[in-house]
């Protein structure tokens, strides 16, 4: 059987040999959850100098406030130390600068099949989804008033963010 996952395994015990979490509680120590997209030129620790147990991190394609992220939030805020929550999508976003019809053909075309029945949730207006998703944050009852929620896009070429909300 050969490995697929060979490189992987080795990089693991490479990172095995200087792990430095082991017995960590698990809550966010800097009080900071992100919920951002699942692009890999996002670093959400890096971008706000964070580290390893700093914060609860949430990706999804486009850093949208679905019903798990929601999930994920209010179990932060209540059992994990969380009071700040940033939602963070980003430029040159493929769920925002393409079209549902776009996204399908080429999953279509990579998929050799019909992919119509799979949405794709692309967003229309970063701006508007953003202040939408802050603001299903902070009407959420189970979302405390005492946890601030912050609105930004990250651009991807800059690593700078920019508060939206």
């Amino acid at each position: 059987m050969t490995d697929e996952f060979k490189d992987l395994l080795a990089a693991n015990r490479r990172f095995a040999e200087s792990f430095a979490l082991a017995g960590f509680d698990g809550i966010a120590h800097a009080g900071v959850a992100i919920v951002t997209c699942m692009d890999s030129r996002i670093d959400p620790l890096g971008l706000l100098g964070l580290k390893a147990g700093d914060a609860k991190i949430f990706r999804n394609p486009g850093g949208r406030v679905t019903d798990a992220a929601l999930e994920a939030l209010v179990l932060a805020v209540h059992l994990l130390n969380v009071d700040r929550v940033l939602v963070v999508p980003h430029t040159r976003c493929a769920v925002a600068s393409s079209t549902e019809d776009e996204l399908h053909e080429r999953v279509a075309a990579s998929a050799g099949m019909d992919t119509t029945w799979q949405r794709f949730h692309v967003v229309d207006d970063q701006v508007r989804t953003l202040r939408s998703d802050v603001r299903r944050v902070t009407s959420h009852p189970l979302v405390p008033e005492r946890v601030k929620v912050g609105g930004f896009i990250y651009d991807v070429d800059t690593g700078l963010l920019d508060r939206k909300v």
